[in-house]
């Protein structure tokens, strides 16, 4: 059972700066994608960003978030990133990383490609 977990949430004031990370149990074709998603109190669940272990930077984006957010990744580490800046009262959510196997792409924007899921991260951010 592939496992994901989240760190790095927390409290910061507008206009400030977080970095989420997501260590997987292993780095197989199992996990080959890897993602982070977002959801907000009575919002549906929203992709942010995607990466892949051997995509090196090749990463897709949210257009919403693609000018303050970076997805990288520590293959060594099996561990990835969402680097967040300028963060906004509306990015206030719980955040999502997950990881899904090897379709034929580098990354994927689609929740029913994600296979397992961690068990997310509060991330608030006040005005």
């Amino acid at each position: 059972q592939v496992q994901l977990v989240e760190s790095g949430g927390g409290l910061v004031q507008a206009g400030g700066s977080l970095r989420l990370s997501c260590v997987a149990s292993e780095r197989t074709l199992s996990t080959y994608v890897m993602g982070w998603f977002r959801q907000a109190p009575g919002k549906e669940r929203e992709f942010l960003a995607s990466i892949s272990w051997n995509g090196g930077d090749t990463a897709y984006y949210a257009g919403s978030v693609k000018d303050r957010f970076t997805i990288s990744s520590d293959n060594a580490k099996k561990t990835i990133y969402l680097s967040m800046n300028n963060l906004k009262p509306d990015d206030t959510a719980a955040y999502y990383c997950a990881t899904g196997r090897y379709r034929g792409r580098l990354y994927s924007s689609r929740e029913n490609e994600y296979d397992y899921w961690g068990q997310g991260t509060q991330v608030t951010v006040s005005s």
